[in-house]
C-alpha cells in the first residue's frame, strides 16, 4: 500500500472564539442504579458509557422492539400494509398483562396494533400480530431469532412476541441497543410512533409509559418493559443538536427510576460527547493513477458520510492516513474497494473506512496497456 498523509484542517470550525486547543477532559460517567446499561451513539454505533451490557436478562416489554421491527421490516418490503385487517384470534383477546383490549373475532387495523404495541405495550397486539405475520406466534418466534442473528444480537433469545416470562427468553442491553438502532436508521417513517404519548382504542385511552417524552423534549422514543424478574426496563433515544443517543436500562426498581436513571446517561453523553461528519458521500479525496485504463486517473472517496463520535472539546484539526493500492489497474466499477482511510493518531484512532472508486474506469486501448505494463515492469525494477 502507498501512503498518503494528509490532515483533516478545517472540518470542524467552531464559529467563533479562540483558537487555543484545549485537553478534552471528560468525567467518569455516572453510576447507576441498574442491573445493566448503555449508552451509545445512533448514527455510529459507539459506546460511549456500558455496564454489565452482554449480560443475558429477561427484556419483559422490551421484546415488543423486536416485535415492532419485524412489522416494520415486512411494511417496507411491501409484505404488509398499515391498512391490513387482522382477526383477533381467541389466544390473542386472552393475553393477560398491559393490553389494548381487542375483541375476538373482530378485526383491527394492523396500524392500529402497531400503536397497541408501541404506545399501549399490549400484549393482546403483539400475539395478534405476530400471528397475523407469521401464522402463529412460534412461527414469529423464529422470525424473531432469525433477525436476531442478523443485527449481531448474540446474547438474545426469544421464545414469545412479548417479553412475558418464559425460560430461555433472554436479551441484553448491548443487543437491545443495536435493535433500538436498526429500528430508528431502517425505518425513520414510522418511527414517529414511538414519540406518541398516548392512544385511545376502544373508547380507552392509555398514555405512553416512556416518562421521559413528557420531561425531555428531545426524547423521541422508544420503550419500556417490566415483570418482577426483569424489574423495571427502558430503551430510549434522543437527538440533540444532531447527535443522536440511545440508551438501555435494565432491572431498575421502579417506574420513575428508570427513567431518572436514562436520564443521567442521556445528559451526561450530550453534554461531553458529539456525533461529526468528517466526509461526505461522494467526497472526492484523491485522484489516483490507474494503469492500463482509457484515463490516467479515477477519483476515490466514500459510498456513505463517514461519521465519528468525539468529544465535544476535541481540536479543530485530527490528522488522518491515506493508504491506497500501490497499483490500481482497469478496469474499476464504482464502488471497488481502493484503499483505506485511518483517521487519528497512534494509539488513538477514531476510525478506519473503505475509500473506494467513484467511477469506472474501462480499459485504456491495446497500446496503453502495453505501454503501462511495461512502464510498471521498469518502476518495479528501480
Amino acid at each position: 500500500m502507498k501512503k498518503l498523509l494528509v490532515t483533516l484542517s478545517l472540518l470542524f470550525c467552531f464559529g467563533s472564539g479562540s483558537v487555543f486547543a484545549a485537553p478534552s477532559l471528560i468525567p467518569a460517567p455516572p453510576q447507576l442504579s441498574a442491573s445493566s446499561y448503555i449508552l451509545m451513539d445512533a448514527f455510529t454505533g459507539d459506546i460511549l458509557v456500558e455496564h454489565n451490557a452482554d449480560e443475558a436478562l429477561p427484556p419483559a416489554s422490551l421484546t415488543k422492539l423486536m416485535t415492532a421491527y419485524i412489522i416494520e421490516y415486512e411494511l417496507a418490503r411491501g409484505n404488509l400494509s398499515f391498512d391490513d385487517m387482522v382477526t383477533i384470534s381467541e389466544k390473542a383477546w386472552r393475553m393477560g398483562g398491559s393490553r389494548m383490549f381487542i375483541r375476538e373475532g373482530t378485526q383491527v387495523s394492523l396500524e392500529d396494533l402497531m400503536r397497541g404495541i408501541i404506545i399501549q405495550s399490549g400484549n393482546d397486539a403483539s400475539v395478534a400480530a405476530a400471528e397475523y405475520v407469521a401464522g402463529s406466534e412460534s412461527a414469529f418466534t423464529d422470525l424473531m431469532n432469525q433477525h436476531a442473528q442478523l443485527l449481531g444480537m448474540n446474547n438474545s433469545n426469544f421464545v414469545n412476541a412479548t417479553g412475558f416470562p418464559a425460560e430461555n427468553h433472554y436479551s441484553s442491553a448491548h443487543d437491545l441497543a443495536k435493535l433500538s438502532r436498526a429500528t430508528i436508521l431502517q425505518f425513520p417513517e414510522n418511527y414517529t410512533m414511538y414519540a406518541e404519548k398516548e392512544f385511545t382504542y376502544n373508547n380507552i385511552r392509555q398514555p405512553n409509559r416512556n416518562r421521559l417524552l413528557w420531561r425531555d423534549k428531545t426524547v423521541d422514543g422508544l420503550k419500556t418493559g417490566h415483570t418482577e424478574a426483569a424489574g423495571y426496563c427502558l430503551a430510549a433515544s434522543a437527538v440533540r443538536n444532531g447527535t443522536r443517543l440511545i440508551t438501555v436500562v435494565m432491572g431498575t426498581k421502579s417506574d420513575a427510576a428508570r427513567a431518572a436513571e436514562a436520564q443521567k446517561l442521556l445528559d451526561y453523553g450530550f453534554r461531553y460527547y458529539e456525533t461529526r461528519k468528517l466526509y461526505s458521500r461522494g467526497q472526492v479525496v484523491n485522484n489516483a493513477t490507474v494503469w492500463g485504463g482509457s484515463q490516467p486517473t479515477v477519483k476515490v472517496g466514500f459510498a456513505e458520510d463517514v461519521l465519528v463520535t468525539m468529544p465535544r472539546q476535541q481540536g479543530d484539526s485530527i490528522p488522518a492516513t491515506l493508504d491506497m493500492q500501490q497499483e490500481i489497474i482497469a478496469p474499476i466499477a464504482v464502488g471497488d474497494v481502493l484503499g483505506t482511510i485511518v483517521v487519528g493518531s497512534d494509539g488513538n484512532v477514531l476510525l478506519e473506512r473503505p475509500v473506494v472508486a467513484l467511477e469506472a474506469v474501462e480499459e485504456g486501448g491495446f497500446f496503453k496497456r502495453l505501454f503501462d505494463k511495461i512502464k510498471l515492469f521498469f518502476m518495479n525494477l528501480f
